[in-house]
Parts: C-alpha cells; sequence; structure tokens
C-alpha cells in the first residue's frame, strides 16, 4: 500500500465547497469519484489539509490517499488528471511516508484574498474578486491588522458554526498590497477557523473605509464576541494559496 500526496489547484465558482456533501458538487466528491474509476470501482477517502467554503478557490491545496495500485508514479499525475473536470488541477503527485498526513502535519498555511475597487465591476473577474467602490485608507488597513498578528484566541473573528472548540491561533503576518485597482491580502498562520480570513477581511475593509479606528479591532479580539467583528467578505475572492509542511 502507498500513500500518494498531491498538490492541486481548483476554481471553486461551481462547487459547494470542499467537503463532501449530501447534495451539491463538491472538490472532495470529484476527486473521490476520479480515483473510483481507477480502482475500479472501490471508494478510496483522501484527506485535505482543510476543508473550503463554497466557491473559495485553491492555488495549492495538498491531500492524500492510500492504494494498492502499482501505477509508477510519473503516471499518476496525467492518470488522476483524466479522471478529474476542468475546474480542479494536478500540479504535482509524490510518494508520500507512511505516517503522513495531509491536515494533522501542516506547520502553516497562507491564505489571499482578492478586492476590485474603482467605480465599474469587472465582469471578467467577478468569480474570483470581491468588487468593493469605495475609498479607503490602506495606512489605517495596515494599522488595523498589525494590531491581531500573534497568538489569540479568534473567537470574536470566526464563525459561529465552527466545530472547532480551541481558538487559538497563530497569525505569523498579514499584508496588504496594492495593486492597480486591486488590493491583495496575505494571510500566513499556523491554522485558521471557519470563516477566519474572509471575517478579518470584512473588518479591515471597515477600517480602511472610516467606519472603524485601526486601535478598534485588538478591543474586538478580546472581546471574544463575533457579533462584535464586520461583515463576512464573500467566498469568491479567497485562495488557499499555499501549504506548508516540514519535510
Amino acid at each position: 500500500m502507498k500513500r500518494i500526496k498531491c498538490k492541486i489547484a481548483y476554481d471553486g465558482t461551481f462547487f459547494n465547497g470542499f467537503q463532501v456533501q449530501p447534495k451539491g458538487r463538491t472538490i472532495q466528491g470529484e476527486i473521490e469519484k476520479g480515483i473510483q474509476k481507477l480502482h475500479k470501482g472501490t471508494h478510496v477517502k483522501i484527506y485535505a489539509s482543510g476543508r473550503t467554503d463554497t466557491f473559495v478557490h485553491a492555488k495549492g491545496q495538498i491531500f492524500h490517499f492510500d492504494t494498492p495500485l502499482l501505477i509508477p508514479l510519473e503516471r499518476w499525475h496525467d492518470a488522476l488528471q483524466t479522471v478529474l473536470p476542468s475546474d480542479i488541477a494536478v500540479l504535482e503527485v509524490s510518494e508520500a511516508v507512511k505516517d503522513f498526513h495531509a491536515r494533522f502535519d501542516v506547520i502553516s498555511k497562507e491564505y489571499r484574498y482578492f478586492v476590485q475597487r474603482g467605480r465599474r465591476m469587472d465582469v471578467f473577474r467577478r468569480h474570483y474578486r470581491y468588487f468593493y467602490p469605495y475609498q479607503l485608507s490602506v495606512d489605517n488597513m495596515v494599522q488595523a491588522a498589525n494590531q491581531i498578528l500573534g497568538t489569540h484566541d479568534y473567537t470574536s473573528f470566526c464563525s459561529a458554526k465552527t466545530d472547532k472548540e480551541d481558538k487559538v491561533r497563530t497569525i505569523y503576518s498579514i499584508e496588504i498590497i496594492e495593486k492597480e485597482d486591486e488590493l491583495e491580502f496575505r494571510f500566513v498562520g499556523d491554522g485558521f477557523l471557519r470563516n477566519m480570513v474572509r471575517i478579518l477581511v470584512g473588518t479591515i475593509l471597515e477600517v480602511g473605509r472610516g467606519r472603524r479606528n485601526p486601535e478598534d479591532l485588538i478591543l474586538v479580539l478580546n472581546s471574544r464576541d463575533r457579533e462584535q467583528a464586520g461583515h463576512t467578505a464573500p467566498g469568491h475572492g479567497l485562495f488557499l494559496w499555499q501549504v506548508n509542511y516540514n519535510n
């Protein structure tokens, strides 16, 4: 039995998130359906670095699965891509050590969130950018982001529906980069709670718009109350960019 590790990218536009659901098309569902074809009808479960929500994209999702098939390693990429839909791309395939786990061995993740600014929405970016047509102070947004770096209880910045009891996480860095008519947020941390990045983006945008002061974010953080934070930015602007492991 071999353990196969895969890196994939996907366009989340037409998926109901990553995790298999009773109804609706999911990334996990499409991958497991494809791998089942390779295994002549035998179901093979995959284990991913984490779940992404409806409309969320990925540039570097990682998953693993175990297989008895004797397919040469160099042929796995084409074998997988052949049985997957066009909105899931296989980027890398490798053989992992037997105790590797795509979820539990993660040491850090990077998410990026993209915002389109300006007066008019670009229809060709509407599935990949959050259109936010307001004047923003990026300096104030950077000040706000710096308030919440480090190791904290991020209860205020996660969905009330999260299934995690421990809400302590570490955010190593937050960058906010201006590119023509876009803003790019880059978050690197040891892990993120459900909707955490999207709620952080929504709250920081409210600072940029002048609806909050930069120093308000530490007060929101310490309140441990979701109602004190800002709106949840929509899923289509979010990308799981990179997952990092020790090896």
